[in-house]
């Protein structure tokens, strides 16, 4: 029999209500462009608590977890990667390993000019579909 301070399974480690993969989630820092902390001190109070607690909730643990209309993996951009919509608020951000690179937050009405102006289109892979 081994003493009472040597034991050693689950439910010495007090997860009652909580999974193993909640354990396990990368919490990731969120930084903020200096362009991107000007938008978001410029818009509204309310609308800037709404898109701080966007933040909070959908990228500080799953910034990658695309949905039907909240989070959007962008397509033919090499940056910015993804867009949250926070109601008539978007915002463009790009993800590495532990961090989450805010660089713009604007209403939807300014979106599609942003990201003329400042996305970065991908690079043309070149695999040879039409070669040979």
């Amino acid at each position: 029999m081994r003493p009472a301070g040597d034991r050693c399974c689950w439910t010495d480690l007090s997860l009652k209500g909580t999974s193993g993969y909640n354990l396990a989630r990368v919490r990731f820092e969120i930084i903020l462009a200096p362009g991107a902390a000007v938008q978001l001190r410029s818009l509204p109070a309310h609308d800037r608590s709404k898109v701080k607690d966007a933040l909070e909730v959908h990228l500080r643990y799953e910034p990658t977890k695309v949905s039907k209309s909240r989070i959007k993996r962008l397509r033919g951009l090499e940056q910015p990667q993804y867009r949250l919509r926070v109601d008539e608020i978007r915002v463009f951000y790009d993800v590495t390993e532990t961090e989450v690179g805010v660089l713009a937050i604007v209403p939807k009405a300014q979106a599609q000019a942003w990201l003329d102006e400042e996305g970065t289109p991908a690079q043309e892979s070149g695999a040879g579909e039409d070669e040979g």
